[in-house]
């Protein structure tokens, strides 16, 4: 036999309904509460040194970067022909710019140049982050 009227001991929906549409009005009718002040203003006496201090912190840590030259797509088949000597087109065309990626992500353009018989690459434009949110959000 089961007993179908709740438990005096234990709050049923109703009463957490209630509740919490009390907690809601309570909120409602307090005055806006001052928001957290979780990082120090720059106004701030030594905040400017403060924060690069912590900057500090962070410099020494690794980050890949990638020079891409082009892309391409290629059968399975094909690419199981590909010998020694064999050429790959890519989607670039000579002399346009190629992307600086660091950790999957392009944040700059440039042209390769030869120094010292090494390879480098010249920046000649910089990404910056709100054309990085507008090319995210396309």
């Amino acid at each position: 036999m089961t007993d179908e009227t709740p438990n005096a001991t234990e709050p049923s929906a109703e009463d957490d309904w209630a509740a919490a549409m009390a907690e809601q009005a309570i909120a409602e009718a307090a005055p806006a509460a001052k928001p957290a002040q979780i990082f120090p203003a720059f106004s701030e006496t030594g905040g400017k040194a403060e924060m690069m201090n912590e900057l500090d912190m962070i410099l020494d840590i690794p980050v890949q970067m990638a020079v891409e030259l082009g892309r391409t797509k290629i059968t399975i088949k094909n690419l199981l022909q590909l010998a020694h000597g064999s050429v790959v087109e890519l989607d670039a065309m000579a002399g346009e710019p190629m992307g600086v990626f660091v950790n999957g992500t392009l944040i700059a353009q440039g042209e390769v140049v030869v120094v010292n018989d090494k390879f480098g690459i010249r920046l000649t434009d910089i990404i910056t982050p709100s054309e990085r949110m507008r090319k995210v959000g396309r």
